[in-house]
């Protein structure tokens, strides 16, 4: 086995690790649910149903991912529309965030035309994040903190998508860190995210599947993680 082999080999290791640990979460959730659930009969199981969707949606993803890396699924661009991406992205994290006593908010700065992209890989990254992002500022001691924005802009370099918040600073130096805690830390995001943090591992793999790299970004003043969008095809993060 070469050495490229055998980095790629313990990149998928320590992802697996990763994933792992995070799905701990909404299975204990669901364990606490289903144990109150036998003490009260009338009790609601929605937080059941929320938890395990979480969890096959995450999976899922990590799945495509996989896929995406091994080239047994390739993306193609298409015209997407950004604020159906946008409003798509907020549905799907809607019970989750809910869950968790989170706002999603959306912040379409703007009309924008159709970009070239691909609609499914940015609404998968999108929601990986976003799942992520959602459980970090639900930690938040002040409520009014506690939403998840999701918006676009216009950039010099192009339309920005992506998710924000307005209660920490997230740097290229955190997504790093995170990149190289993978699999050796249950927290490789200790500074903003109390647990695996890895949907914002998950949307890092999809948008390298895309030829992107994850990287910080500003929206207004908000910190989050967002990516510019072209209308030759070509995507990048900022």
């Amino acid at each position: 086995m070469s050495l490229d082999e055998v980095k790629v080999l313990n990149q998928e290791i320590a992802s697996i690790i990763n994933l792992a640990e995070q799905l701990k979460l909404p299975f204990l959730q669901i364990l606490r649910e289903v144990e109150a659930s036998k003490i009260d009969n009338q009790r609601d199981l929605n937080n059941i149903e929320v938890s395990a969707e979480h969890a096959l949606n995450l999976l899922d993803n990590y799945l495509l991912s996989i896929k995406l890396s091994n080239k047994e699924v390739e993306f193609s661009s298409e015209s997407v529309s950004i604020s159906h991406i946008l409003y798509e992205s907020s549905k799907l994290l809607e019970n989750l965030a809910r869950q968790y006593g989170v706002i999603i908010e959306l912040d379409i700065n703007g009309k924008f035309g159709p970009v070239e992209a691909n609609g499914f890989g940015l609404q998968s990254a999108l929601f990986s994040a976003g799942s992520s992002l959602i459980e970090a500022v639900s930690a938040s001691p002040d409520q009014s903190k506690k939403r998840l924005y999701l918006a676009s802009h216009k950039s010099r370099y192009g339309i920005v998508i992506g998710a924000y918040t307005d209660n920490m600073i997230i740097t290229n130096k955190i997504i790093k860190q995170g990149r190289s805690l993978a699999g050796l830390s249950s927290q490789p995001f200790p500074s903003i995210i109390p647990s695996a943090g890895a949907g914002i591992l998950v949307a890092d793999r999809i948008m390298k599947a895309m030829n992107l790299d994850l990287k910080s970004s500003r929206h207004n003043k908000l910190y989050g993680i967002g990516a510019v969008l072209h209308s030759n095809e070509q995507l990048q993060l900022v």
